[in-house]
C-alpha cells in the first residue's frame, strides 16, 4: 500500500515537472519586477501615496476663495398678505430668490502656507514608504528564489545518490550470485535504495513547496506552471566583506530608505507644531455677496366707478422678470476678524499633542538608526560566518568524497561490510547537502550586506 502511494506521488510530481518544462522559466529580475507590480503591500503603499497627492491638492485649494451660487423658488397658495395692499386675501404668490457669495482668507496665521509645505513633505514620506515596501519585497523574493535553487540542487544530489545505490545494488546482486558476498549485504543495499527513494520524494516535495511559496509571493494563481531559471551565482568572497561594518553603516545611514522615511516623518511632526501654533493668531476674511428676488401674485385692486357705484375688481400686471431681477438686487461686502481668546484650551492642547508627537518622531528616528546599526553588524557577522561555514563544508565534502572512494575500494576486496559502506555513503551525501545549504545561505547573507551597502537587488 505504501509503495503504491509513493509511486502515485512520484507520478504526480513527474507530470507536474513535465508540464512545467514547457513553460516560461522566470529569472530573479523578472520575479522581482512582477512582485513589485502585483504585491499587495506595495500596491497599498502606492495607493497611500496617491492619497498624499490628493491632500496636496486640498492644501493648494485652501489658497483659493470659496464661491457659491444659490437659488430658490417658492409657491404660497391660500390666504396671504398682498404685498401691495398689505391685506390678507386668498391668492397665489410665487417668490424667486437668487444670489452669489464669495469668501477668501486674507490672513490665517500662515496656516495655509504651512499646510501646503506639510502636504509636500507627506508626498516625499509616501515615496520613501513605497520604496521601503519594494525593498522588503525584493529581499523576500530573492530569499524565496535562492531557496528554490537550493532545493533543485539538493534534489539532484539525492537523485545522483539514488542512481549510485541502484548501481551498487545491481553489482551486489551479481556478487551474491557469484557467492562473493552474503545475501544479507544485498538486503542492506536494497533497504538503502528504498531509503534513497524516500529522500528523493522528500526533496521533490520540498522543491514544490518552495515554488508554491514564491508563486504566492508573486500573487500567481497557477503555481504548478511556475518555475525559475537555473541561474548561477558566484560563491567567491564578496568585495563588500572587505569593508568594515562601521563603513557599511555610515553609508547605509545616507542611503537607506527607512532612515529617510523616519527623517521625513520627523520633519512633518515639526511642521505640525507650526501649524498648530498658527491657530493662536487672528484670522481675517473678506466676503462679498449679491442677491435679488422676484415675486409673482394675482394682484386684484378695486376701482370705484365715477358714478360712485360698487367698486369693480381689476387685475393688475406684475413687473417683468428681468425688471424685478435688476431692480431688486442688492450687494453686501466686508471683512470678518476673528481674534482667539479662549476656546476651551483646544489650541493649547493641540500644540501640546503635536509636541508629544514630535518627541515620538525623534525617538523613532533614533531607534531606526540603532536598528540599522544592529542589522548591519549582524549581517556582516552572518556573512562572514556563512563564508567560513561554506569553506568548511567544501573541505568536509572533499574529505567525505575521498573517504567514500576508499570505502568502495575496501568493500570490493571484502575488507569492510555493506553497513560500513552505507555509512560512508550517507556521510558523503550529507556533506554534499551541507555544501549546498551553506552556499546559498552565504549568497543570501552577502546579498543582504550588499543591499545595506547600496548595491541594489534589482534594477529600477
Amino acid at each position: 500500500m505504501i509503495k503504491t502511494r509513493y509511486k502515485t506521488l512520484i507520478l504526480f510530481v513527474a507530470v507536474v515537472f513535465t508540464a512545467t518544462a514547457q513553460q516560461k522559466k522566470w529569472t530573479l529580475q523578472e520575479c522581482v519586477d512582477y512582485a513589485l507590480q502585483h504585491n499587495i503591500s506595495v500596491r497599498q503603499a502606492e495607493l497611500d501615496l496617491q492619497t498624499t497627492a490628493v491632500a496636496k491638492k486640498d492644501a493648494l485649494g485652501a489658497f483659493l476663495p470659496s464661491a457659491n451660487v444659490t437659488g430658490s423658488h417658492t409657491w404660497n397658495v391660500g390666504l396671504n398678505i398682498n404685498p401691495l395692499t398689505n391685506l390678507l386675501q386668498q391668492q397665489t404668490i410665487q417668490y424667486s430668490n437668487a444670489g452669489a457669495s464669495a469668501q477668501f482668507d486674507i490672513y490665517k496665521g500662515l496656516q495655509n502656507q504651512m499646510n501646503y509645505r506639510r502636504a509636500k513633505m507627506a508626498i516625499i514620506a509616501g515615496q520613501y514608504q513605497v520604496q521601503k515596501m519594494k525593498d522588503d519585497t525584493a529581499l523576500n523574493v530573492a530569499n524565496a528564489f535562492l531557496e528554490i535553487l537550493f532545493n533543485k540542487e539538493n534534489l539532484k544530489v539525492q537523485q545522483q545518490q539514488l542512481a549510485i545505490d541502484e548501481e551498487q545494488g545491481k553489482r551486489s546482486s551479481e556478487l551474491v550470485e557469484g557467492g562473493q558476498i552474503p545475501r544479507g549485504d544485498l538486503l542492506d543495499i536494497e533497504a538503502t535504495v528504498a531509503s534513497d527513494r524516500q529522500k528523493v520524494i522528500a526533496a521533490e516535495n520540498q522543491l514544490l513547496l518552495s515554488r508554491l511559496s514564491l508563486a504566492q509571493l508573486l500573487q500567481l494563481e497557477d503555481f504548478a506552471a511556475f518555475d525559475i531559471a537555473d541561474e548561477e551565482y558566484d560563491s567567491d568572497q564578496s568585495e563588500v566583506l572587505l569593508q568594515t561594518p562601521q563603513a557599511i553603516f555610515d553609508k547605509a545611514k545616507d542611503i537607506r530608505t527607512e532612515i529617510k522615511l523616519a527623517l521625513a516623518n520627523l520633519d512633518m511632526a515639526q511642521q505640525d507644531i507650526k501649524i498648530a501654533r498658527g491657530a493662536y493668531q487672528p484670522t481675517l476674511r473678506g466676503f462679498y455677496s449679491i442677491n435679488t428676488r422676484i415675486s409673482y401674485a394675482d394682484n386684484v385692486t378695486y376701482v370705484t366707478p365715477e358714478d360712485g357705484g360698487t367698486p369693480v375688481p381689476v387685475l393688475t400686471n406684475q413687473p417683468s422678470f428681468w425688471n424685478q431681477f435688476v431692480d431688486n438686487k442688492g450687494h453686501a461686502f466686508g471683512f470678518q476678524l476673528n481674534i482667539p481668546i479662549l476656546n476651551g484650551l483646544s489650541v493649547r492642547n493641540n500644540v501640546q499633542r503635536n509636541k508629544v508627537a514630535l518627541e515620538k518622531a525623534k525617538l523613532t528616528y533614533e531607534q531606526q538608526k540603532v536598528d540599522l546599526e544592529r542589522n548591519v553588524y549582524t549581517a556582516f557577522t552572518d556573512a562572514q560566518g556563512a563564508l567560513r561555514s561554506y569553506e568548511a563544508a567544501v573541505a568536509a565534502q572533499t574529505a567525505r568524497a575521498e573517504a567514500l572512494n576508499y570505502a568502495k575500494e575496501r568493500y570490493e576486496v571484502g575488507l569492510i561490510n555493506v553497513f560500513d559502506l552505507n555509512q560512508a555513503q550517507t556521510l558523503s551525501v550529507n556533506a554534499q547537502s551541507e555544501v549546498l545549504r551553506t552556499k546559498y545561505d552565504y549568497i543570501f547573507r552577502v546579498k543582504i550586506l550588499e543591499f545595506y551597502f547600496g548595491i541594489p537587488l534589482y534594477q529600477n
